[in-house]
């Protein structure tokens, strides 16, 4: 078989909605895609975007999308419940041209992705991810967002470790020192029960979110892991272990490395890393625009619920922050090209980039001194030529980015 057979694939898919979108640049007129779909330009996205997106979102609104928009949960090997990616600040500054405030962020994976919220400055941001664990966990992290008026309040909450001056005392403060403060303190039984009972009520009885039996253990189980690793906790820790049952991989970084890092001029642009940044994401948690979803890249719902929502309300997205799931789905048949196909399907900004991340001195991509280092690529040109079947592999994708 032909190396362009699979490609050809995803032409039929998504060849006839990119035709009609590039057709709509040069201003000819659209051709309508296959099933009557409307198709519609690309738009340069302006400094503050008039969309009808709203201020926030209701309870039962917000709940219901994140019922109704997801899918069936799916397999992982890894629970991953801190990312190990340390380079995340790296590719800020080159985001900031492309992707200015007010537009729409998607995302995969853990906290990295309130470290790009808060960077970028989205109006509303989804996050999809395989694993209803991962919902689970972002529904843990809102609560303690909303709950915490500061980091320190935050970090004392999400660890169960007391911290001194856990008051607005902090704002000034940096993550170095936070973090510091938290790792000298021991763990409190009492303090994780007394914040897990305040999550669930929060949750439960203040958003009335319907959690089942199932959830609630699951969020149990989710503390617990915070609770007994501390600031050290990182992607293997947990259960499952990652990889090799809590052996894992051997120099991953821990949550406090990340929450410590910085961009390569030494500023911390990390969600931890100054007041100003934590509470961008904190009320937008507040306002229910951090949307958690279940949902497989290369699934038939999930992406398409995004894009039509967004489409509705006259909505760009402008980033996509994929870690390295691109990496799983070129070796899982042709789950690369549907991926690639409900992308196309999305409302795409004209500047839109692909945010992923990499192994070091692998795939062809650029050294950074990390264990997984981040690159970025416009989306619109990778996605139209996956379409008309010049996109040969993995490899391709990381050598079309920088």
């Amino acid at each position: 078989m032909s190396r362009h057979a699979p490609l050809l694939k995803l032409a039929a898919v998504a060849g006839a909605t990119l035709v009609g979108l590039v057709a709509c640049r040069h201003g000819t007129s659209p051709m309508a895609p296959t099933g009557g779909a409307n198709v519609e330009p690309f738009r340069a996205l302006p400094a503050s975007q008039s969309a009808m997106l709203p201020e926030r979102l209701a309870d039962s609104t917000w709940w219901r999308m994140v019922r109704d928009m997801s899918e069936p949960g799916g397999y992982f090997r890894s629970e991953n419940f801190v990312s190990n990616e340390m380079g995340l600040q790296h590719v800020i500054a080159r985001l900031r041209v492309t992707s200015p405030p007010g537009g729409v962020y998607v995302g995969v994976g853990p906290e990295q992705n309130f470290t790009y919220i808060a960077a970028l400055q989205p109006r509303v941001a989804f996050i999809v991810d395989i694993r209803r664990q991962n919902l689970l966990q972002h529904l843990w992290y809102k609560a303690v967002f909303e709950l915490s008026p500061t980091r320190s309040t935050f970090l004392a909450r999400l660890f169960a470790r007391p911290i001194a001056g856990t008051t607005l005392s902090d704002v000034a403060e940096s993550a170095d020192t936070l973090i510091a403060r938290l790792d000298r303190r021991a763990a409190d039984s009492a303090f994780f029960r007394r914040t897990f009972a305040e999550v669930r009520d929060h949750l439960v009885r203040t958003h009335g979110f319907t959690l089942d039996s199932s959830d609630l253990a699951t969020l149990r189980y989710v503390d617990s892991v915070f609770y007994s690793t501390g600031p050290s906790l990182n992607y293997s820790s947990g259960s499952t272990g990652g990889f090799g049952g809590g052996r894992g991989f051997r120099g991953m970084p821990t949550f406090a490395m990340i929450a410590t890092a910085t961009d390569p001029g030494g500023a911390n642009l990390g969600f931890l890393g100054t007041d100003a940044s934590y509470q961008i994401v904190r009320d937008m948690q507040r306002r229910n625009l951090i949307v958690p979803l279940v949902g497989n890249f290369a699934g038939p719902r999930a992406l398409a619920n995004v894009g039509g929502w967004l489409r509705e309300r006259d909505a760009r997205v402008n980033t996509f922050y994929t870690s390295n799931v691109e990496q799983y789905l070129f070796q899982q048949g042709d789950e690369w090209s549907r991926f690639y196909a409900n992308v196309s399907g999305l409302p795409l900004d004209t500047a839109a980039s692909f945010i992923r991340s990499v192994t070091n001195n692998r795939f062809g991509g650029q050294p950074s001194g990390f264990m997984m280092g981040q690159l970025t690529s416009p989306i619109v040109s990778l996605v139209r030529d996956a379409a008309n079947g010049i996109l040969f592999g993995y490899g391709d994708v990381i050598g079309r980015s920088k």
